[in-house]
């Protein structure tokens, strides 16, 4: 993997820490930071420009940035490339599952008012985090590899985490969670969990999951296909 950026440093450190650090000291992730102004002429290695027919803000020249494209693509033959763009279609888990499956992958960071369009032939898609807009690519890109490297075989100690959480497998969210101590100011851990009734605590898990995916993400809530057990779990009452 190879991310391309105006600031290698924002990218270097987060890749250096905690799982996405351990998975590359491992050998099972391999992610490396290109300086894109390591491609631009002149001795002060310009990479914007002002907007040609005026208009706020700077642009991302064309020919460093697709010289660092055609760079990281020679070094990664095959290479899937990505350009971070609030243009582009919304990331989510099945995307983060389809760029999981990829060997190559290439993340483009845009800056400023964007990047020059005649860069978009060089790329393969443009991916997007949502609706909001960041000062770069930069974290956009870091949420891409974090997600999807997570689903990476060898990246996560336990495998079977990836199954049970939000977003994992089919749309629900993951419940809520609770550790020691049993009780903590006034607030009790549910009696279901303590039970150590494996099928009870099942039970519970499922059901709050879908209570909570019904409160707080209707829109997946009605995608959703319940079984009978699903419709029992929403009526029942269990503490």
């Amino acid at each position: 993997m190879v991310v391309l950026t105006l600031f290698p440093r924002m990218v270097a450190g987060p890749l250096a820490e905690s799982l996405l650090g351990k998975a590359q000291e491992k050998g099972v992730l391999r992610a490396r930071v290109m300086d894109v102004r390591e491609f631009a002429a002149g001795k002060h290695r310009v990479t914007d420009d002002v907007p040609y027919g005026g208009g706020a803000g700077m642009v991302m020249k064309p020919e460093p940035l697709v010289a660092a494209i055609e760079a990281a693509r020679a070094s990664l033959p095959g290479a899937h490339v990505v350009l971070l763009s609030p243009q582009g279609a919304r990331f989510d888990q099945r995307k983060a599952e389809e760029l999981a499956g990829r060997a190559r992958l290439v993340l483009v960071c845009g800056r400023y008012e964007g990047v020059d369009e005649r860069v978009l032939a060089y790329v393969d898609e443009e991916l997007s985090l949502g609706d909001f807009v960041l000062q770069g690519g930069e974290v956009a890109a870091l949420a891409v590899i974090e997600a999807a490297a997570r689903l990476v075989p060898g990246v996560l100690g336990n495998e079977e985490s990836t199954a049970s959480e939000s977003f994992g497998g089919e749309m629900v969210l993951e419940g809520p969670q609770y550790t020691r101590p049993p009780s903590y100011r006034g607030a009790e851990v549910p009696e279901a969990l303590l039970s150590g009734d494996h099928a009870r605590i099942a039970r519970w898990r499922r059901r709050q999951a879908l209570l909570r995916t019904r409160d707080r993400r209707p829109d997946l809530f009605e995608k959703l296909r319940l079984s009978p057990e699903d419709q029992r779990l929403i009526e029942r009452e269990e503490a």
